[in-house]
């Protein structure tokens, strides 16, 4: 069974198939006939997938429509051709309803024989876990029911891509291997006859004009000069400066001269006159507080209440209840003990909070020395972790450079696939220009028809423009417009309605004036009524000021008493033992501090010292190096003039 040549079979059977002209299964039976020469199994299959196909061509179109929106393959195919697109739904009609049946063997059998690098890319698109649940499970979703949706195709496939992953790599490694460049044979060198014609030397070109330069502007003066922002900046600085200056001065000579107002001299005189006569009485002129409506009702209407209240308690009285000022007396006293006991409760919590205070600043303080501990620790251990990186990233640098010489190495051959990509990109090149001028040629064709279309439009409109009809119309205001609505009227009737409704607004608004004033009247009535009684609550409220002042007074007292409770005492020495202690902790570390700063200080002067005494044993080497080097060179040259002194002696003895 070859399954390349079943497919190609049903991608020609679906390519004929016209669902304008015949219907499905008319279609099978036809291809049935042309199918004779195949066993029985093919032409079960290849109808089974044809019919397929057609029957679910949404669900497959859905899926291959959106594969080529995200390939590059859709700047030279076309979509509306259905037979270009026809091996890509074949594929996924089987993957969808044939892959259970199959199983995965059969299916990479049929997978193998079509085109490794269209495969790989489809079944990579289509089997992405991604894609699948999100977008596709949608768009089948909007054609069938979701359960059914989930349950019949998108659960089967996720359960398959574990196993199909396989198969998409066995399908990248065959890419890989086809697409490495074949070692070409080598040429054997051909001899070649001598070239001895000499080429004719080209004419010398003709010089180009020099460009004329545009005259360049000259430098601004502003370059070189500095700006003169700084120096205004500088001189309204100075200025408010000596302003503020003298507002400090003005202010310290005048000081306090509104906070402490003092009386004129006349004042003074009157009132020491007035202290010094009998029966003095001091009365102060007291300025009335002018109220606002709102102010003087809410008053009125406090006192009101206050008023009611005395009034039942009155009638109360006089009904035989009992007389609650014993008990209110009682009250009274035991609510000043609460008081006090509170007080003094209050006055423990706090300097319970205070030493709780303490104890949590020394506990941190504890905290802060372990940390400190730790973090010496961590140093150290991050210091031996850095030690050890360092020697893995110089292991792995070594590794690289060997790495990158074998890679080089393999790159050195590669003039021949540049060749081979050259001439498959002349040929997509080539495709697509032919496909574009056939795009361009339906498109004119499409513009002519749109073209011819519009001007037998503008024909017809021009044709009704051109009929005469009559533009005056004639109207009568007793008439009604002839719409047959109950609201219809004519023009007379409508302006006699308004005309009414002008005059009730007119009445309306005389009686909203009216009732207005009325009710402004008896405002003002209420107003005074309520200053009257307001008047005469303030001065009771005066009363009672008096006394409440009396009891602060009395609440200092208590206050003081708290005070020397013998508890908030001994709480306000153990406060003062947790300061103390803390104190004498703060002062013991900064000693700590110190000494610490002096033992680093002698560190490092050691540490420049024994530094300035290696460099200068260094340099004291370094000069008796020099030294022993200069006397052996001299004695070299000493030795060598002696040898020569003697040579030239046996050579020529009667010149000395």
């Amino acid at each position: 069974m070859n399954y390349r040549e079943l497919v190609r079979e049903a991608i020609t059977l679906l390519d004929k198939y016209e669902p304008d002209k015949q219907s499905v299964d008319s279609f099978i039976e036809d291809s049935a006939k042309t199918l004779g020469n195949h066993p029985s199994a093919d032409q079960t299959f290849i109808s089974d997938t044809v019919y397929g196909c057609v029957e679910h061509r949404k669900l497959l179109d859905i899926v291959v429509n959106v594969f080529y929106d995200h390939r590059i393959l859709q700047s030279f195919l076309v979509f509306n051709n259905y037979a270009v697109l026809s091996g890509f739904p074949v594929v996924c009609y089987l993957s969808m309803f044939h892959l259970e049946d199959l199983g995965l063997e059969q299916f990479s059998r049929i997978i193998k024989s079509l085109d490794t690098s269209k495969m790989h890319k489809f079944l990579s698109f289509f089997f992405n876990v991604t894609n699948l649940t999100t977008w596709i499970h949608g768009e089948w979703s909007q054609i069938y029911d979701a359960t059914y949706v989930e349950h019949k195709w998108i659960a089967p496939l996720l359960r398959w891509q574990a196993q199909i992953e396989g198969l998409l790599d066995y399908l990248s490694k065959k890419m890989t291997k086809g697409s490495l460049p074949r070692k070409s044979p080598k040429k054997c060198t051909q001899s070649q006859e001598f070239d001895l014609t000499k080429p004719k030397p080209r004419p010398l070109p003709a010089p180009e004009p020099v460009p004329q330069q545009e005259k360049t502007k000259p430098v601004p003066l502003s370059t070189h000069r500095a700006p003169k922002e700084p120096q205004l900046l500088e001189d309204i600085k100075q200025k408010n400066h000596l302003k503020a200056q003298q507002v400090l001065y003005e202010a310290n000579i005048q000081q306090f001269r509104c906070a402490n107002q003092q009386k004129s001299e006349k004042t003074q005189v009157r009132k020491s006159l007035e202290c010094c006569s009998y029966g003095y009485t001091l009365c102060m002129n007291i300025l009335p507080v002018r109220l606002n409506t709102t102010a003087i009702l809410r008053e009125g209407a406090l006192y009101n209440r206050q008023m009611e209240e005395e009034l039942n308690r009155l009638e109360h009285l006089m009904q035989g209840a009992n007389e609650p000022s014993a008990f209110l007396q009682w009250q009274k006293e035991m609510r000043e003990k609460d008081l006090q006991e509170e007080l003094a409760q209050v006055e423990r919590r706090r300097l319970e909070g205070k030493i709780s205070y303490e104890e949590a600043l020394l506990a941190r303080q504890r905290v802060l020395e372990l940390n400190q501990h730790k973090a010496q620790l961590k140093k150290e251990e991050t210091a031996e972790l850095m030690r050890k990186y360092a020697e893995k990233r110089l292991r792995e640098e070594e590794e690289m450079k060997e790495l990158v010489q074998q890679v080089a190495s393999g790159h050195k051959n590669s003039k021949a696939a540049k060749i081979k990509l050259q001439e498959i990109k002349q040929r997509i090149v080539k495709e697509v220009s032919e496909q574009s001028r056939e795009l361009l040629r339906q498109a004119l064709e499409e513009a002519q028809a749109e073209l011819s279309r519009r001007f037998e439009l503008i024909r017809q409109i021009r044709a009704i423009e051109s009929v005469p009809h009559n533009r005056h119309m004639f109207l009568d205001d007793t008439q009604t417009g002839g719409h047959e609505l109950l609201c219809e009227m004519s023009l007379v009737e409508l302006r006699e309605r308004l005309a009414r409704l002008r005059e009730e607004e007119q009445r309306e608004q005389e009686e909203k004036r009216h009732k207005i004033q009325e009710e402004k009247q008896s405002r003002e009535q209420l107003l005074l009524e309520q200053l009257d009684t307001i008047a005469m609550r303030r001065t009771a409220a005066r009363h009672a000021t008096t006394q409440k002042q009396e009891e602060k007074k009395k609440r200092r007292k208590l206050q003081e008493a708290v005070s020397m409770d013998e508890r908030v005492m001994a709480l306000q020495k153990t406060l003062e033992m947790k300061q103390q202690e803390r104190q004498n902790k703060r002062e013991s570390e900064k000693g700590k501090v110190n000494i610490s700063k002096q033992i680093a200080t002698q560190k490092v002067k050691s540490y420049n010292q024994e530094k300035q005494a290696l460099e200068e044993q260094h340099w004291l080497q370094l000069e008796q190096a020099l030294e022993r080097q200069v006397r052996r060179e001299a004695s070299s040259r000493n030795t060598s003039g002696l040898n020569y002194g003697k040579a030239t002696n046996d050579l020529f003895p009667s010149s000395i």
